[in-house]
């Protein structure tokens, strides 16, 4: 803003023509100031002549110095009209009338002179040092690297001594990297208006409002443009345009001035660019119940965890052959918590960061399901407003081979129906000798009993049911019985189980198989299965007692009773014999 002088210098532009009676010559109320170089347009209309509707319009310059002086700047109707120190610039066509009507017309001059009685352009703008945030090379303009997710504080200097009250504009853009600066390449990313009003430009309304850009003033003439969380598209040349604004007596703002500085070239270093992960200590060949230990290392020119960076870090594994990453082993959130993926819950694994950018994976007693390839995830976040994070890259290592052997555990199971033969309301015994080749010592065994259901003689399409079992730990589990009547499984010898179907119903009827496991407890006192068998199938058909299909309703007498039991009892075993056929 400028000061208040003492003695102003004004530009006086008047209408000098043929006057007349009623005539009336109108031009905007003056005084106007304009500085040196910038452009003008002055209006003028007559009213109240008479006459042809065609009117001539001349120019004329009066200087403070000389008042009665009259100098001809252009006329509508003489083309020598202009004094010498107009002639150039009329010819050149710098000085020229754009006639509106035929009584009004606008008198433009493109780039004002002092010679015009105008200010001098007093308005100044250079680039304001850096700041501490951000790494400078010395050169001209500077050249600053920033990482992404940092803060890019760029300053500026703009000032002007003009004598008469003016407002200043500020305004901060942005070029692409290594496109020719001008208007057309200049994309505005924030600005002070001369109504103190702070606006982005459109690509970066949404950070504004975010509060992830920001623009302040810093005393009497330093401008300070902050963006947050920087992007890969905020790289490119920064500009500061200062513009010099004053007011007409007409109550309209003017721009008298406009200049403009390069503050840096900036480069934005993409984590993803830089983000890099290796493991170790590579290829593993350990046995089962041994402790498995994988180290995974973060590098690159990263920035340091913290206010605008943060980071997370992962173990995946795949089976041997399987496509894809895998699955989730165990994780460090960016909040350094730890966690553990599926299917690893109630394990001692340990996921812990053992140097500023090494983090170490840990199975206390590995088991020959966790032999596979393995991989590290590490992935970088930005910080925006607030606390909200926002994923700016990922890298994965390469693959890490694990081999466990096999604990060589080798299982049979032999099933029957004990009796052979059962009948409704009995108890069905199913028994189930297991038998074991190898193993560690301590192996234990559990067994479980299944059904498949039969429909019309044939096995359901269904998965199989459990009906009971017994575990490695001793403990029942019962599951659910087809007849829904009670169900009992036991332990009846070091390797044998049996599973007993109380009140036995047509229901009952199935498909009954015994499905035994081997299981390891290792010093974390964790149990894997380290083997597993299945019997073949015993079908289990509850009879009916031939003596039922007597007790019928004696409604028409004995004899008869007696003809149409045999008549039943004859149709029931040829269907089961059928049946029986087919199995």
């Amino acid at each position: 803003m400028g000061a208040h002088g003492p003695k102003p210098t004004l530009l006086l532009l008047l209408l000098l023509g043929v006057m007349c009676r009623a005539r009336e010559v109108l031009v905007p109320t003056g005084p106007l100031y304009r500085v040196t170089g910038t452009a003008v347009s002055i209006s003028c209309n007559v009213s109240g002549y008479e006459g042809p509707d065609q009117q001539d319009f001349e120019w004329f310059l009066y200087r403070p110095e000389a008042p009665e002086a009259a100098l001809g700047i252009i006329s509508t109707r003489d083309t020598r009209f202009s004094y010498a120190v107009f002639g150039p610039r009329v010819a050149a066509g710098e000085v020229q009338v754009q006639r509106l009507q035929g009584d009004a017309v606008v008198l433009k001059i493109a780039r004002l002179q002092a010679q015009d009685a105008v200010l001098p352009d007093m308005l100044q703008v250079s680039a304001a040092p850096p700041g501490p945030r951000g790494r400078q090379a010395p050169t001209s303009p500077p050249r600053l690297t920033v990482h992404e997710g940092q803060e890019l504080v760029l300053g500026c200097l703009a000032r002007t001594n003009t004598e008469k009250h003016t407002h200043l504009a500020v305004s901060f853009g942005r070029a692409v990297p290594e496109a020719p600066v001008g208007r057309a390449t200049l994309q505005e990313v924030v600005g002070l208006r001369s109504n103190l009003a702070v606006e982005a430009g459109a690509p970066y309304a949404e950070r504004l409002a975010a509060g992830e850009l920001r623009l302040g003033k810093e005393g009497a003439d330093r401008y300070r443009m902050v963006v947050g969380g920087a992007q890969a598209g905020d790289a490119g040349t920064y500009h500061c345009t200062a513009a010099e604004w004053i007011q007409d007596p007409d109550g309209s703002w003017a721009q008298i001035a406009e200049k403009r500085a390069v503050l840096a070239h900036v480069d934005v270093q993409t984590l993803s660019s830089q983000l890099a992960v290796t493991v170790g200590p590579g290829e593993r060949r350990i046995g089962p119940g041994e402790p498995l230990e994988l180290l995974c290392n973060v590098s690159g020119a990263l920035p340091p965890p913290g206010r605008h960076a943060a980071y997370s870090v992962g173990w995946e594994m795949a089976p041997a052959g399987a496509p894809g990453p895998g699955r989730l082993v165990a994780q460090l959130d960016t909040e350094g918590v730890g966690s553990l993926g599926p299917g690893y819950e109630g394990r001692h694994i340990a996921m812990e960061k053992v140097a500023s950018r090494t983090y170490r994976l840990r199975l206390e007693a590995a088991r020959p399901g966790d032999a596979g390839t393995y991989r590290c995830l590490a992935k970088a976040y930005v910080r925006g407003s607030g606390t909200r994070l926002r994923e700016a890259a990922s890298a994965r290592s390469r693959p890490l081979p694990v081999h466990v052997r096999e604990e060589g555990v080798a299982l049979e199971a032999v099933a029957w129906l004990a009796g052979g033969t059962v009948y409704r309301g009995e108890t069905a015994s199913l028994l189930c000798n297991i038998s074991v080749r190898g193993g560690p010592p301590g192996l234990r065994l559990a067994a479980s009993w299944w059904v498949e259901r039969l429909e019309e003689g044939e096995l359901s399409s269904g998965p199989a049911q459990l009906v009971g079992g017994v575990g490695q730990d001793g403990v029942a589990e019962l599951g659910v019985r087809p007849g829904g009547g009670p169900v009992s499984v036991e332990l009846v010898g070091p390797r044998s189980h049996r599973l007993r179907l109380h009140s036995l119903g047509p229901e009952d009827e199935g498909v009954y198989h015994c499905a035994p496991s081997a299981w390891v407890q290792h010093a974390d006192y964790s149990w894997y299965q380290a083997g597993s068998a299945r019997s073949g199938p015993v079908t289990v058909y509850p009879y009916t007692h031939a003596l039922d299909t007597l007790f019928v309703p004696l409604l028409v007498g004995t004899g008869v009773a007696l003809v149409t039991g045999a008549t039943i009892l004859a149709t029931i075993t040829c269907c089961f014999m059928k049946r029986l056929r087919k199995r």
